[in-house]
């Protein structure tokens, strides 16, 4: 007691070293500095760590959180007890061994040698555990609740969520510019009561894959609608790029240019990064911070996923892709900026190539979907362990939030259970292979087309042929075995081929299929692809 009591009073006179004048700190306040101290060291864990979680299987689990400088630290759980010493920072972490399925609840311990009461979290499991981040498609609810979301037959889905082996934990919206090591979340078990509140993809997702696999799922919704991807990669990341560092230094000015003038009015301002189908408007009013803003870099990182490492997951889902930033520049970086997202979550999560599956965009008569977007978000397949669910069929004319996120899911889903579980299934879409010209026609070969290609609904749609002097016109297209062969009457000697390439290529009525997934759109040629009205930063 002596030695707490020492500890506190140099801690007080530590932090009024000058105040000479003051009198005497009483003992009563002595004592409220005291417990105030001791319930800050009390042992705490991180943000992804509540009751009802699920813990990821047959892989080592990393805990963390903070206490006490130098408080032992024990971390008990089915039947394994590891124990650790807090750093000099009141950090710490143990990583449990693999664990086993269970779909029965247990209670997960955490005791430190200076806190009074342990941390119990009841009603734990052990499965299969996915993160799910993005835009505002990710985010998206199964129920509408008076705004742009909700799925079809939302009464229906959500009355049948009855699954209460599936948790979800929803991120807070978080954005910032230093790293945050917290961040607002429980996990939440699966019931009607409480789907309509789950992002749609993540809840269906989720019931897929337990349905398939009968082993309890976790699903980390981190995600904030409108950001960029660049607003998701760590500063070191982003650094460390040369073509994508300016991004970096645009909110590090902004930033700068803020804090030394919080209040000055926003038109003298550096000029701040805006998407592509987003017309620059007059700034009006006092500056805002630029870390509050999700088209700048690193601040969704810092805000919500610098949290959630390294907690032990199987797999990512991304969809993102209507916000893209800096204009032509931006459009043609998007798709190393998503490979350098990857390598930077990778890196950080420490599971070597953990599985990265995109929701490459539907369509919408909007440049924000257009075929450029989809054309780089294909680039991503370049890496090892990654996928792309293709829903160029189910996408909305007007609408950024089509409702029919059940095929989404679907075919993420089969991706997962395709490479990840080893399901005997097709889990990828028909994707363009390779060109051949025979004299006035074209043949394109495709991957993934083993179970035959068809036309859905009628007579082959959606291709156009061009020769040498880049003017595309609607093709006659018929199938061959793996292939499709393209000509036009006007064109005798082709020499590239395009499908769905228009930014809404459901109103060309593209259908080429391999069983129910769609062919991705594609070109085959490099030529420049001018796009009307896109803003230019």
């Amino acid at each position: 007691i002596r030695d707490i009591r020492a500890i506190r009073v140099q801690s007080f006179r530590f932090q009024f070293p000058r105040m000479k004048n003051l009198p005497r700190p009483s003992f009563a306040l002595l004592a409220l500095a005291s417990s105030t101290l001791i319930a800050h060291a009390e042992v705490k864990l991180a943000s992804p760590f509540t009751p009802h979680m699920v813990l990821q299987r047959e892989m080592r689990v990393p805990v963390w959180g903070t206490a006490a400088a130098d408080e032992n630290v024990t971390v008990a759980f089915a039947g394994q007890k590891k124990s650790v010493k807090a750093g000099a920072d009141g950090q710490w972490r143990v990583d449990l061994a693999a664990l086993k399925t269970s779909a029965e609840g247990q209670t997960f311990t955490v005791t430190g040698s200076a806190t009074p009461q342990p941390i119990a979290l009841e009603d734990v499991l052990v499965g299969e555990v996915w993160l799910g981040s993005g835009q505002s498609n990710m985010v998206s609810t199964v129920a509408k609740k008076g705004g742009p979301y909700g799925v079809i037959n939302e009464a229906d889905e959500i009355a049948a969520a009855n699954y209460p082996r599936i948790r979800i934990f929803t991120a807070g919206d978080t954005k910032s510019y230093e790293r945050k090591d917290t961040v607002r979340g429980t996990w939440t078990v699966c019931s009607p009561e409480v789907a309509g509140n789950f992002s749609a993809i993540g809840y269906m997702f989720s019931r897929d894959l337990q349905k398939e696999l009968n082993v309890p799922v976790g699903f980390m919704t981190v995600a904030s609608g409108a950001s960029c991807a660049e607003a998701w990669i760590s500063r070191e990341a982003m650094s460390a790029d040369g073509q994508i560092k300016f991004m970096l230094d645009s909110i590090d000015e902004c930033e700068r240019y803020f804090r030394a003038a919080p209040e000055s009015r926003a038109g003298a301002a550096p000029i701040r990064p805006t998407p592509i189908n987003k017309p620059r408007t007059a700034a009006r009013g006092a500056e805002r911070d630029p870390a509050s803003d999700q088209h700048f870099a690193t601040v969704l990182y810092n805000g919500m996923v610098n949290a959630v490492v390294p907690y032990a997951i199987r797999g990512v889902l991304w969809y993102q892709g209507e916000s893209i930033c800096w204009g032509s520049k931006g459009l043609d970086l998007y798709g190393h900026v998503l490979q350098t997202l990857v390598k930077d979550w990778r890196a950080r999560w420490g599971e070597g190539d953990l599985p990265f599956y995109l929701v490459q965009l539907p369509g919408q008569q909007n440049i924000s979907n257009n075929p450029r977007i989809r054309e780089e978000q294909a680039k991503v397949l370049a890496l090892p362990n990654t996928g792309m669910a293709v829903t160029i069929d189910v996408g909305e004319a007007k609408d950024v939030h089509p409702h029919n996120k059940a095929p989404v899911a679907n075919r993420l889903t089969r991706l997962a259970l395709a490479d990840v579980y080893g399901k005997k299934i097709e889990g990828r879409s028909p994707m363009f292979a390779s060109l051949k010209i025979d004299g006035a026609a074209a043949r394109v070969k495709f991957s993934h087309a083993a179970a035959g290609l068809a036309a859905k609904g009628g007579a082959l749609k959606g291709f156009q042929i061009a020769g040498a002097d880049k003017n595309f016109v609607d093709a006659a297209a018929r199938i061959e075995g793996d292939s499709v062969v393209v000509s036009a009457a006007t064109v005798g000697q082709p020499v590239a081929v395009r499908y769905g390439w228009d930014n809404y290529p459901e109103g060309m009525g593209c259908n080429l299929v391999c069983g129910d997934l769609p062919a991705a759109p594609f070109r085959t040629d490099t030529w420049a692809y001018p796009i009307a009205g896109l803003v230019e930063h």
